[in-house]
């Protein structure tokens, strides 16, 4: 009985003693990532669902695209980022590549949607779209 304690203490100490206190925080940070592009429809349908596609830039090999961030301004309004991550403390090489993801957008509403694209930020530093207007039948 001494001899199994005696081990499971010790895989207990080596398990602990491997894991470091010493947590140096999140090596990485969200970004915003530009859009160039987007495909939707000339018109939706009340209650359909659409994927709609869209092209953004990825700026360099340090990061990568997380998801999209889709704020409602107004009733039809919507404003769309794509959100990266990107890792710090590497090695980053400029390489803009473009890529491509895609999101669902269900028509709740019968007037017309506004959909605003972030494309970056002028010399003030207020965000900039690009924007698509859709139709409702």
């Amino acid at each position: 009985m001494k001899k199994v304690i005696i081990i499971l203490l010790s895989f207990i100490a080596i398990t602990l003693n491997s894991c470091s206190l010493d947590d140096q925080g999140p090596n990485f940070h969200f970004v915003p990532l530009k859009i160039t592009r987007a495909d939707l429809p000339e018109s939706f349908t009340l209650n359909e669902t659409y994927e709609i596609k869209v092209t953004y830039e990825i700026p360099d090999n340090c990061t990568i695209f997380e998801d999209f961030n889709i704020t409602k301004s107004d009733t039809t309004v919507r404003n769309v980022v794509a959100i990266g991550t990107e890792f710090e403390n590497e090695q980053c090489m400029e390489n803009l590549v473009e890529m491509e993801a895609t999101f669902n957008f269900i028509c709740l509403y019968s007037e017309p949607y506004l959909f605003r694209f972030w494309t970056g930020e002028d010399e003030n530093g207020e965000a900039e779209y690009f924007e698509i207007e859709v139709a409702v039948n």
